[in-house]
Order: structure tokens, then sequence, then C-alpha cells
């Protein structure tokens, strides 16, 4: 296997720059840089000079001897200046020797060939990267750390054991077998079911919080729905006027509310429409309210708007600044019911968030569902006695298998090129 190198932070100039080296002749191209290595998993300043001797920069090295390292191979990491020079003069240095530059990923792929992450740590580890929320960093965080493999893991003995025990049966099928397993089959098999279908039941929640939801904010022309948004963007995201029917598209907004990745939508004054450009707005608004994970109905309870108010949704009462009566109210202009409104908010997202599971992925569904399927099949053959063994066997494996595949032990090599595509250099 070819050794490898990159820059393992962001590109541009900064206090401190890392490269990092990987494979069977990193120490070696590490030495020629910078004279002896520090011990291994000791850091040590070093002198790093070119070919011809010239020094390039002062920096700190550090040393891993495979397999305990990331890649679980020989690493080197020098830790140096953050200078767009100095570190295109190391990588230079490093690229006319036995190093090649590294591919997008390829210092994870390698931890995954060698044993040291499964695929579902490697997701995680890429949405970890990504993430922008801290509800983000920490189901990511999850999966980084082994909680989904573990899961899978366990499910995967429960059914080895169930299939052994099957086999058995089927192997002395000409004899008398004293005991029947069929009960302790269908138990283990039915435990795993019922755990995999608690799973996919999160899975929705999962996958919303790495998303992010969408939130609208629907009511009648001139409600302020515009200036709401902005007063939550914090910066003038929409246009405002004092004249009824300005937003004619859905505008969208990212930000970071209360932890959650979210995405404001502010959509188009609900209305008989006055001309074709603000009746196709109001069509949108309408399906993207539908659509929306969570509405804000910032409307007075008469007003007649064309999307259903559903349990969960959050109703509240517009120009606060300007009211007489004592009803729950927000204004965006003057800031007033906008705490409350987060808060409530963050409320609302929180209750869609309390089952999420650890699959986070299509990928992770998909396979979920197939091991899912090949259960209960499994079951239905066992129910209907020796006979039917040997097809319950081969459905138990079929599950078995999805479930390898979904942390990456069998047939996932035609999804790799396309997962560590989104990897930076480094890692």
């Amino acid at each position: 296997m070819d050794t490898i190198f990159a820059l393992a932070t962001a590109q541009g100039r900064a206090g401190v720059a890392v490269i990092r080296i990987s494979g069977p002749k990193a120490l070696e191209s590490a030495e020629r840089l910078c004279g002896p290595l520090p011990a291994v998993r000791q850091a040590g300043l070093r002198q790093l000079r070119d070919n011809n001797g010239e020094t390039l920069d002062q920096a700190l090295i550090l040393s891993f001897a495979g397999p305990h390292s990331f890649t679980g191979e020989d690493v080197v990491e020098l830790h140096m200046h953050g200078s767009v020079a100095v570190v295109a003069a190391v990588l230079n240095c490093l690229g006319a020797g036995d190093a090649r530059l590294a591919e997008p990923g390829e210092f994870t792929r390698r931890a995954l060939e060698n044993d040291k992450m499964d695929l579902a740590q490697v997701e995680g580890l890429g949405d970890l990267i990504a993430s922008e929320t801290e509800g983000q960093r920490r189901q990511a965080l999850r999966l980084v750390e082994g909680a989904l493999g573990k899961k899978i893991e366990t499910w995967r003995s429960n059914l080895i054991r169930a299939a052994a025990l099957i086999e058995v049966t089927i192997d002395f099928a000409d004899e008398e077998v004293p005991v029947d397993v069929s009960p302790e089959v269908l138990s283990l098999l039915e435990s795993v079911r019922m755990e995999v279908e608690t799973e996919l039941s999160g899975f929705a929640a999962a996958e919303r919080i790495r998303t992010g939801f969408e939130v609208a904010i629907i009511g009648p022309p001139n409600a302020g729905k515009s200036t709401l948004l902005n007063a939550l963007a914090k910066r003038e995201a929409a246009i405002t006027s004092e004249r009824a029917g300005t937003t004619r598209d859905v505008i969208e907004v990212r930000m970071d509310l209360n932890g959650y990745a979210v995405t404001l939508l502010d959509t188009a004054g609900l209305r008989d429409g006055e001309d074709e450009i603000e009746v196709t707005g109001i069509e949108r608004a309408v399906s993207r309210a539908n659509a929306a994970d969570l509405r804000i109905f910032l409307a007075e309870p008469h007003d007649n708007l064309p999307v259903p108010f559903v349990d969960g949704d959050i109703r509240v009462a517009p120009k606060a600044d300007t009211r007489m009566d004592n009803k729950p109210a927000v204004s965006g202009k003057t800031g007033a019911g906008i705490p409350e409104l987060i808060g409530t908010i963050s409320g609302a997202l929180s209750k869609k968030t309390q089952a999420a599971g650890l699959a986070t992925h299509a990928r992770h569904k998909d396979a979920m569902q197939a091991s899912l399927i090949a259960l209960q099949y499994a079951s239905e053959c066992v129910g209907n006695g020796p006979n039917h063994y040997d097809i319950a066997a081969e459905e138990i494996r079929t599950s078995i298998r999805s479930l390898e595949a979904l942390v990456g032990r069998i047939g996932v090599e035609n999804l790799l090129d396309e997962i560590f595509s989104s990897f930076c250099l480094g890692k």
C-alpha cells in the first residue's frame, strides 16, 4: 500500500497547520525532513529541511506506530506554522519522495479497511465534520463512538444463535432431536425484530436532526411574517413593507436555533391573489407549509387559512407592539415575544426528536428494512414446522447479511467512493 500525505487542517493562513503522513514509509518520509523522530507517541521539536538542507520551518513532530493509530498504519503528524508558503514547501518535499498526495477521505478509508472503524462510524465522522449545531454534534458523536455498530453486533449475535439452532435441527433431520428449538428461535427472532422496528421508528427524527428541520411562518398578508423572520435570523433576509403582498416567493434562512439546525421559511401572505405572480407565490407557500416539520401561524383566531393547524404547530398573534389585548403575541419590529417564541419552537422540536434513533442515513434505513422483511419470513417458516426450517435458516442469513452491509462488512464496495468523496483530503 502507498504511503500518503495531506494537509489535515484547513487551507489558507492559520496559526498552526498539520500535515499527516500514513503508510509503510511514513516514518522514513518524515525522517527525510526532520532527521531522527521522537519516540512513538511523544512529541518533539524538530527543524524541517529540504533535500538541499535548507530550513523550511520548525515543527512539532508526533508519530504513531501501526496498528495503534487512526489509520491502523504508521502515522506521523507535522505540526508547523500555518503559513501558505511553509505548507506548500513541505508538501512539495514530501511529494518528491516515496509518498503521494492522499485522495479525499483516504485516511478514513484506510481506517475502515484496517478495522479501526466500521462504515457507520465513518458516516458519523463525516456528519461530525459537517455538524453546525449542538444537536448534530451530539448525534454524530454517538455514531463515531460506535453506538450503532454495537447494537447491530448484538442483533447479529442473536441471529447467529437462532440460525445455529435451526441448522442443527436440519443436520439431524433423520434422527430424533431431543429438544424442540423453535420456541428459543422464535424468541430470538422476535427480540431482534422488535428492536429493529424501534430503531426504524426513530429514523425520521434522527434524519431531521442531521439534515435540519423546516419551520414555516404562515399567515395573512401584512401580518409581519417577514419582519419576524428577520428578527429570528438577526439580519435583513427578507424585504419588509407596509404594503400587503410584498413577499411573492418562499424565502429560506438557515440558522441554529437552540442547538437545532432549522430552515425558516417566510411565505407569501395567504389570501386570494391579485395577479398571476402572487397566486403562484401563494400556491408555493401552501405547498411548503404543508410539507414543513413545524408551522408558526402568525394570525388572528378568526383568520381562515388554507393550511390545517395540526397538533404540535404554534399559533401566535401578530404585531404585539400595537395590540391592546393580552393574547400571546409577537413583534418582529420591537422584539416583544421573540424569546418566548424561540423557547416554544425549541420545545416543539425537542418533542419531535425524543424518539430519535441511531440510524441517520437512508442507507441505514434500507438495510434495516431489508433485515426486518427477512426476519418476518423466517418467523413464519419456523412457525410452519421442521419442513420449512431450511428456508427459515436462509432467511435468517439474509437478515444477518443486511445488517453486516450496514456496518460495511460485506457488499458495500460500490458505496465507498460516494461516501468518501465528501471528505476533505486530510481526512
